[in-house]
């Protein structure tokens, strides 16, 4: 029996999922979880074989928790589910080491056919997500993508220098670099055009 913990943030459809992936003859559904902190929690006392996580949940994306069971050493397989084709997010999710990437409005017969082929060392991924990614690469180097993140907190250029012990103009020119990376013209803009591509 393959045992499997869901973690969505969307009641109705974490319930579906389960109740639809518990009629499987091979596949017993072991706990849900409303965020990716929950998740964590619940995998690490259950210990299921293969977690389906939503990319985008609160407290803790999926990607954050897929990253954080790396650094754990977990052997709980992940499988991503997504309805979003973002070049950032798959770079991630292949430098986490997930074991699956799917797309969410797939039939579940198929979901549970990839949970089967992961659970036998498999990887799967959506090829419409793979070629969603192929277009774009994140232009943003490490640092800048880091004050581009703080920025998105609200933290000032002051505030960022005195976090990350740079001057106030260095800061000011990764911002300003990151910008001219991003076609964009303001701080506002940058911010919202690297979270929409996944790049943050």
């Amino acid at each position: 029996m393959i045992r499997i913990l869901i973690a969505e943030d969307q009641r109705m459809l974490r319930g579906a999922l389960a109740l639809l992936l518990d009629l499987e003859d091979d596949i017993e559904v072991v706990g849900q979880a409303c965020d990716g902190q929950e998740a964590l929690s619940l995998i690490a006392s259950l210990q299921p074989d293969v977690c389906l996580l939503d990319i985008e949940m609160p407290v803790k994306t999926g990607l954050d928790v897929a990253e954080q069971l790396i650094e754990l050493g977990s052997i709980t397989r992940i499988i991503i589910l997504t309805t979003f084709a973002r070049p950032g997010y798959f770079e991630r999710a292949v430098k986490a080491n997930v074991q699956g990437y799917l797309l969410k409005d797939g039939p579940t017969e198929q979901l549970a056919e990839s949970i089967r082929r992961v659970m036998k060392g498999h990887r799967e991924i959506s090829p419409e997500l793979i070629f969603g990614t192929l277009k774009e690469e994140n232009p943003l180097n490490a640092r800048e993508r880091e004050i581009l993140s703080l920025s998105a907190q609200g933290k000032s250029a002051n505030e960022i220098s005195a976090m990350l012990h740079l001057s106030y103009g260095t800061v000011r020119n990764y911002i300003s670099e990151a910008l001219n990376k991003l076609d964009a013209k303001n701080r506002i803009e940058g911010i919202r055009v690297a979270e929409d591509k996944g790049w943050l």
